[in-house]
């Protein structure tokens, strides 16, 4: 558990060196100022304590990454010596596409469709015989004789007339739902 708390305040020193300041100077009152940003241009360069250190240059010959889009300006005039402006290169037309991440794309996408459509038939066919059963159920119901049915102990039940009444308006719903489409 030492080395952990060890470990800990390591990285937080560490994480807390990239956040100090790194800017001092002393402002018009007197007082000393701490900060990751230069001082205001108002602030006279004998004022300024302290400055960041530039960075060192890389060493090696390493070339740009990306050549300048614009030759360098004259200091003299300003110009840059009448040479034309390089133009960037244009990107190719194909640039950024990936061909074979493109078919994944396609043939996911075309799964899914199937998906989508192998469970709309399916939800048509439960549909179907949901209405099917619940027609001949209706048929059942509208005969008018005595109906029956087992109830959760095993016992046969009768159907009172207020239990027809709710089984025939359960059956109109389900009716209603499955079989017009």
């Amino acid at each position: 558990m030492n080395m952990h708390k060890l470990l800990f305040l390591a990285v937080g020193c560490v994480w807390a060196m990239g956040a100090s300041a790194q800017w001092q100077w002393i402002d018009k009152d007197g007082r000393k100022v701490f900060s990751d940003r230069a001082p205001p241009i108002e602030v006279p360069e004998k004022n300024i304590v302290q400055q960041p250190k530039p960075r060192p240059a890389p060493a090696g010959n390493m070339a740009p990454l990306f050549p300048p889009l614009f030759p360098p300006l004259d200091s003299a005039t300003g110009s840059n010596g009448g040479a034309p402006r390089p133009i960037a290169p244009a990107p190719a037309p194909d640039a950024g596409k990936d061909k074979e991440l493109e078919e994944r794309k396609a043939q996911a996408e075309a799964a899914e469709t199937a998906q989508r459509k192998a469970a709309e038939e399916k939800n048509a066919q439960i549909r179907a015989g949901n209405c099917q059963r619940a027609r001949q159920a209706l048929a059942n119901l509208e005969t008018g004789r005595p109906l029956m049915h087992t109830d959760a102990q095993g016992n046969r039940v009768y159907l009172d007339e207020a239990s027809r009444a709710a089984e025939l308006q359960r059956i109109q719903a389900v009716i209603t739902t499955d079989c017009s489409r």
